[in-house]
């Protein structure tokens, strides 16, 4: 399973991004589809996931500002990141955990997508 992740980049202090992420291949069913980011010097660290029924989990540094949401027919993740903080900037990676069609697991990544906040 492949997870295509697009929409990084950069942007001013207190403005808005969509990331996007399309999973693809020979996928049954995705359970959770979810965001995480890494910064500099320090660890991965979850943003925010959705599973197959709609209920979103949020760290608690983005809550509020930040929505995850998925459309469960194009296997396909967003998250709408509202006003960003410097503290936002990190390489955001997509995640998507569920089962092939050959009845085993999936726990996938996508490649990386840099957003910077700019003050």
């Amino acid at each position: 399973v492949q997870l295509q992740a697009s929409g990084g980049g950069l942007v001013q202090f207190g403005g808005s991004l969509r990331l996007s992420c399309a999973a693809s291949g020979s996928i049954f069913s995705i359970n959770v589809m979810g965001w995480y980011r890494q910064a500099r010097g320090k660890q991965r660290e979850l943003v925010a996931d959705i599973n197959s029924g709609g209920w979103t989990k949020y760290a608690g540094s983005v809550k509020g500002r930040f929505t995850i949401s998925r459309e469960n027919g194009k296997n396909t993740v967003y998250l709408q990141m509202n006003s960003l903080e410097l503290e936002d900037t990190a390489v955001y990676y997509c995640n998507a955990r569920g089962s092939t069609i050959w009845q085993s697991d999936f726990d996938s990544w996508g490649q990386g997508t840099l957003v910077t906040v700019s003050s």
